[in-house]
């Protein structure tokens, strides 16, 4: 192009500038019509911006060294470790005990939590490592994980916002205000430069964090993406399951027993000839004891709570004749029987196995193995039954129901072959304080000694394999690689605008154009607007670095407080809520199943609540002039 073209566009625009500008373009474009997957788009980034020249091959994959992809790998093996130990199970047992059925109380308390503890860490571990206890909880309690994992992950930005160590450029802002401010004595009258403490921006950071959750309690249902209805919370039956075994034993139901009710065994009420319904789990004394592989044995007791597999017809009648109260949904038992933590799946007897020839009750199979069968396959005939009485015989189909860690145990028994991938994975509670100590290890590397980030947390990774919590293999598996060539692709993009000045111009050629109209409040609703702009493309620590030397200086001719000036730079960096390009955002884009369009119609209005809030809060709390 001309060089009087470019200047015709713009005076002091450069070719360079140009592209970049067309690279962003692109971007949008692929984000916002999701001609391709979001990883593609930054593979496609890598590979264009050096072929283009604008930045060097070293510089294109810098991304997959950088210190944001590598503190991400490290804290989802992390995550995964704590989750294996059933660490995260603890945290999400205690949120749900506390916020029950109720979705917005479940957000609420996740988001809150979220936010904490994103104030003392950087808030990709703390996103990260509530991922497993969310998608836990959602599953529990049968809510779409898309009405979840948005609310939690901008509270794990905003949290950052709560004090000094909480986000890359709130670290920054005390060295680089404060290189401006000695570097400029004069047009601070030679005042000495005073530091901000910790908890300076605090109030700043609590009242974004309160309106956030207000915002999704109240607009929540609107803003965020509806999902499909998921299935049935009780409906244990895949497709193929069903064709084969038909509808007799495909939900779990809870049911009450009265006070009134007279103490009997199990084989006395003949649940299963009458009503098809195989008794799966019974609770006792206000839930202090389980029974989860009962027997004909077992007592059922008043005040009892009993689960079942049966079908709903059944169900009803089992409770009508027993004077029972059948349960619209799982309540006492939702820990034991939901579909998180317990299913059906079918196996098959093997001809070496130990079950040949005996019956289930002659082998104590219940007992024994931790789980209960349901029904049994032989021949093209469906037998309900009496199968604990029926002698086992080489290739039967058995319909089983237990516990996903206890259904694994018994798959590396050479007992059945297991005709369907298990759900779930084998927990080791044993390694749960090895795993916690990775964790305080990686917390003290990063607060205690001032360690990169990336590399406390990769220390606290590598820890996790060294002390048997996982191996190596179950490491590289837990990390999202979606997620992780997402941002190595956006970070050159950022490179490019501050390698060409594109950034800078744009910054400059804005504040020249509105320079007469400038007053300390327009003046921190262009500044907060521009940083906010530059962190949706440049890295937030780029934007910060670009920002505060610019922002300060225009305080300065507004007669505006050149110090509140930076402090908006760095909390406005923050405000990444429109694109998937933060990488808390893009950490929870795949778990999420949400599309960009997703995070324009949530983060659009956290943006504008996000900026009236900062802007109430200068004015209230920080003394901003007008």
């Amino acid at each position: 192009m001309p060089a009087d073209l470019l200047t015709f566009l713009s005076p002091g625009m450069t070719w360079n500038m140009l592209v970049v500008y067309g690279f962003l373009i692109g971007v949008i474009l692929l984000f916002a019509f999701d001609l391709v997957r979001v990883d593609m788009v930054g593979l496609l980034v890598m590979v264009l911006l050096p072929l283009s020249g604008l930045v060097t091959p070293g510089q294109a994959i810098s991304g997959l060294s950088s210190n944001a992809v590598v503190s991400i790998i490290a804290v989802m093996i992390i995550g995964h470790g704590l989750d294996k130990t059933g660490v995260m199970n603890q945290v999400a047992a205690q949120i749900i005990k506390l916020s029950g059925k109720s979705r917005n109380r479940m957000m609420t308390l996740v988001a809150g939590t979220v936010a904490v503890i994103s104030s003392f860490m950087q808030n990709i571990g703390a996103a990260a490592l509530f991922l497993p206890a969310v998608n836990r909880m959602c599953r529990q309690l049968n809510v779409p994980i898309s009405q979840v994992l948005i609310p939690m992950g901008y509270a794990a930005v905003i949290g950052g916002c709560i004090t000094l160590v909480g986000s890359s450029p709130l670290i920054l802002l005390n060295d680089l205000a404060g290189s401006w401010w000695h570097a400029n004595p004069e047009l601070v009258a030679h005042q000495p430069y005073s530091p901000f403490s910790l908890f300076f921006v605090a109030p700043m950071g609590i009242a974004l964090v309160v309106a956030a959750l207000v915002y999704f309690i109240f607009l929540g249902r609107w803003v965020l993406p509806r999902s499909e209805p998921m299935a049935d919370a009780c409906n244990l039956l895949n497709h193929d399951l069903e064709c084969t075994y038909g509808r007799e034993v495909s939900k779990v139901f809870e049911l009450a027993v009265p006070g009134n009710f007279f103490t009997r065994r199990l084989e006395e009420l003949e649940l299963r000839p009458k009503y098809h319904a195989t008794v799966v789990c019974i609770s006792k004394r206000n839930g202090r004891y389980r029974v989860t592989e009962p027997g004909r044995a077992d007592v059922i007791e008043p005040f009892d709570v009993i689960g079942i597999v049966a079908n709903e017809e059944h169900a009803r009648n089992l409770a009508d004749d027993l004077g029972w109260t059948l349960r619209s949904e799982l309540n006492d038992l939702s820990g034991v029987l939901s579909m998180d933590n317990a299913g059906i799946t079918e196996a098959i007897v093997t001809p070496r196995s130990e079950l040949v020839g005996k019956t289930f009750h002659e082998y104590g199979f219940r007992k024994k193995l931790r789980v209960n069968p349901l029904a049994l396959y032989r021949q093209n005939q469906l037998i309900l039954e009496n199968i604990s009485e029926i002698k086992i015989q080489p290739g039967d189909a058995v319909l089983l129901h237990g516990e996903w860690e206890k259904l694994h145990l018994l798959k590396q028994k050479p007992i059945l072959a297991f005709t369907e991938h298990l759900k779930g994975e084998i927990l080791y509670p044993e390694n749960a304080l090895r795993a916690l100590s990775c964790l305080v290890l990686a917390l003290i590397l990063a607060l205690g000694f001032n360690i990169q980030l990336s590399i406390s947390l990769l220390a606290g990774a590598v820890g996790m394999v060294l002390t048997r919590v996982m191996t190596l293999d179950q490491a590289y598996r837990s990390v999202d690689w979606m997620t992780v060539f997402l941002l190595a692709g956006l970070i050159p993009l950022g490179i490019a605008f501050e390698n060409t000045g594109a950034a800078g111009f744009l910054a400059t050629s804005l504040t020249h154009m509105l320079h007469d109209f400038l007053t300390p409040v327009t003046l921190f609703l262009l500044v907060g607007a521009l940083t906010s702009a530059f962190t949706l493309f440049v890295s937030n620590i780029g934007a910060t670095v670009l920002m505060i030397p610019l922002a300060m200086n225009m305080a300065v001719q507004c007669q505006a407080d050149p110090r509140m000036a930076a402090m908006l730079v760095a909390i406005a960096a923050s405000n990444t809520f429109i694109l998937p390009t933060h990488q808390v955002n893009a950490l929870i884009m795949r778990p999420g199943g949400y599309r960009v369009k997703d995070y324009v119609r949530a983060g659009t209005g956290m943006t504008l609540i996000f900026m009236a809030v900062v802007m109430i809060m200068f004015r209230a709390v920080y003394g901003m002039a007008a």
